[in-house]
């Protein structure tokens, strides 16, 4: 019963998406206020049943209804109910019913919190948001429908994938598609501005927490990606450049642009038609990295060959949505005004070459990724495309925009002096040396590289809380004018501060990490031991332990150092018999600086495992610079003026494009 329920809601949710994505248009040449509602409780609606869909499909998992093809193939009884609820958007039919959920989700705030917009632009956006739903509601339905029944269902189901049975990948999918989802609101926003011929600083203002938001959510989502990889698959990596990885790399590239475009929209009217255009892009990244990730293209060429409906249907999809995206960015665009002009030394400025360098980082990811499908499917030769490429291609864009993020914000708008600004910054430069100096002394000259990298390092983190002492005005004014200063400051200026120092602490951590990172990997028996930078690692037992689901065989690890023993970790070969595969939990001890990390693996036969031991030196600082990254997106967010909108607009401040 609750699958034909969530099926019938499903079909309501495709009805209602036609109906948001038809009638604002209505709504917009009657200029009917009554209309106006309607569009917006459609939106709202239109959550609701997609909720209530995605509340039936999770039941039918909690309660093992093993007549519903999806949860035979993706469920188990033996299976703890966390993984049950996680196996939900553990497939493809799953996480496409998340994917329109979110989308369903953001519309939904639109209409119940965007009350400051104008009715026309809202009403614009909402239909734009209910063209995208009404695209993905079909295709799941026509292509994807999760409450498809089996004829002759199991006892038991097929299971999980036993790799996906982990708490932090039960929260990276939602965390990764609410940063993914969220961009549909800049495209929506765009395309809207586009119909409705008017951007100006408002425009920017109301777009750019919609923004701020998705960025937040996907550079966590992409955090607890890293991690659950590096402490789940037993490799000891964090990031190996997978297509899959650079799916969602790619969008918070060009979300990351279009956050700091829609600020020169806002402050000086400047580089629409470029904000407008990343607005597109960013979405359509986010696009092609969801869809052709679910479709398996990225990993085989031949995934169309099985199932021709759905690729077909994915390739439509971007092809109506992006494409006509563009074509009406391509009518609209020669007529809009290119803002106010700026110096080559200004805030402005700056801004415009973080947003060249960062778009140029994303096109180097795309072709990084796609290059090897086009080759493929050209021939039969195949090519991988690793770290090499992007060592020598994306690290040497990467580094000017490092060092302009800590100049941008001491410049001021629409003209300055580079001498001036650059002498804001003497401790950052006083800190980056002395970093660099002890580096090199400490490697004795060897560590040239690593050297240059803390110092960038400590040039982002230092530079950030140069400009909140700058704003401040800490030591060089009255202890209570600088806590008076502090209290009115905005809280966006707080966020910039969290977010650039978190980009330079994430920046030491994979400095450290690549530099200095160490393995060593041996046959080892009960009571043996091993010897890497400084530790002894020594086997203590290994035993067999049950499982909910699993048989493992755990090892358990005395470590000492300077024949002292500090800690204990534990690793496990867990076996899966429904699913017959087996999967390795590492042993990880931390203490926010550096990780030690341990795990067991084949036996020889002879009463020996083998050991893979890692040292690595800085190591949580790429997770805890990431994530105070997305804790400075999050202050910024609550800034009351990005809650409020923008100011009534005066006529002098618009843009207009002529109606067509």
């Amino acid at each position: 019963m609750a699958a034909e329920a969530g099926c019938f809601a499903l079909t309501l949710a495709l009805f209602i998406a036609f109906v948001q994505s038809l009638v604002p248009f209505v709504a917009t040449r009657r200029r009917d206020p009554l209309i106006v509602a309607f569009v917006r409780q459609a939106a709202m609606a239109q959550f609701l049943f997609i909720a209530l869909a995605f509340a039936c499909l999770t039941y039918t998992f909690v309660t093992s209804d093993f007549s519903l093809q999806i949860v035979a193939a993706n469920s188990h009884t033996l299976k703890p109910l966390l993984y049950k609820v996680s196996g939900v958007w553990g497939n493809h039919e799953g996480s496409m019913l998340l994917w329109v959920l979110i989308l369903a989700l953001f519309g939904a705030a639109v209409a119940l919190f965007g009350t400051n917009l104008p009715d026309r632009l809202q009403t614009n956006v909402l239909g734009v948001h209910g063209m995208i739903g009404l695209g993905f509601l079909i295709f799941i339905v026509a292509t994807s429908n999760p409450f498809t029944r089996l004829v002759d269902p199991p006892a038991d189901g097929n299971g999980l994938n036993p790799i996906l049975q982990d708490p932090g990948l039960a929260i990276h999918p939602p965390f990764l598609y609410l940063g993914y989802v969220g961009f549909s609101m800049a495209f929506s926003f765009s395309v809207a501005a586009l119909i409705d011929g008017k951007v100006d600083a408002a425009w920017a203002r109301w777009v750019r927490p919609w923004v701020l938001a998705a960025w937040c959510f996907l550079t966590i989502g992409i955090t607890l990606g890293s991690a659950w990889a590096y402490y789940t698959l037993g490799w000891g990596g964090w990031w190996f450049w997978d297509p899959v990885e650079n799916a969602s790399f790619m969008p918070w590239l060009a979300g990351t642009a279009l956050l700091h475009s829609a600020l020169v929209v806002e402050r000086r009217n400047a580089l629409i038609s470029w904000t407008i255009l990343l607005g597109i892009v960013t979405f359509s990244l986010s696009l092609i990295g969801t869809f052709l990730v679910r479709s398996g293209v990225l990993t085989s060429v031949h995934s169309f060959a099985q199932d021709p409906a759905r690729g077909t249907f994915i390739l439509a999809l971007i092809l109506i949505s992006t494409g006509g995206a563009f074509t009406l960015f391509a009518i609209r665009a020669p007529v809009l005004k290119h803002g106010a002009p700026f110096a080559p030394i200004s805030r402005e400025s700056s801004l415009t070459l973080n947003n060249l360098l960062l778009t140029t980082a994303a096109a180097t990811v795309f072709l990084g990724t796609f290059y090897p499908l086009v080759v493929d499917m050209m021939g039969n030769d195949k090519i991988s495309v690793g770290p090499p490429y992007y060592n020598r291609t994306f690290v040497p864009i990467m580094v000017p925009l490092l060092i302009v993020m800590a100049i941008g914000p001491v410049l001021k708008w629409k003209r300055d002096d580079l001498r001036t600004a650059l002498g804001r910054l003497k401790l950052a430069a006083l800190a980056s040396l002395l970093i660099a100096a002890t580096v090199l002394t400490l490697t004795f000259g060897s560590g040239w590289l690593a050297a240059f990298f803390m110092a960038v390092a400590a040039w982002l983190v230092v530079g950030s809380l140069v400009v909140l002492i700058h704003r401040t005005r800490l030591g060089f004014a009255p202890l209570a004018t600088s806590l008076r200063l502090a209290r009115t400051t905005p809280l966006a200026f707080y966020g910039l501060v969290f977010a650039h120092a978190g980009m330079g602490v994430a920046v030491a951590g994979i400095a450290g990490m690549s530099t200095w990172a160490t393995e060593k990997i041996e046959m080892l028996r009960p009571g043996q031991s091993l010897q890497l930078s400084g530790y002894d690692v020594r086997l203590r037992s290994v035993g067999n332990v049950p499982g909910p689901n699993y048989e493992a065989e755990r090892g358990i690890f005395d470590i000492s150092r300077k024949g002292r023993q500090f800690a204990q970790l534990y690793s496990e070969r867990r076996f899966y018999p429904v699913r017959q595969q087996q999967t390795t939990a590492a042993g990880i001890r931390t203490n926010l600086a550096s990780n030690l990390y341990v795990t067991l693996g084949d036996p020889d036969g002879k009463g020996a495992w083998a050991v893979r031991f890692y040292y690595h030196p800085f190591m949580p600082l790429v997770w805890i610079g990431a994530l105070t990254m997305a804790f400075g997106g999050f202050v910024s967010l609550a800034d009351r003026r990005l809650r409020v909108g923008a100011p009534q607009r005066s006529a002098a401040s618009l843009v207009a494009v002529p109606a067509e």
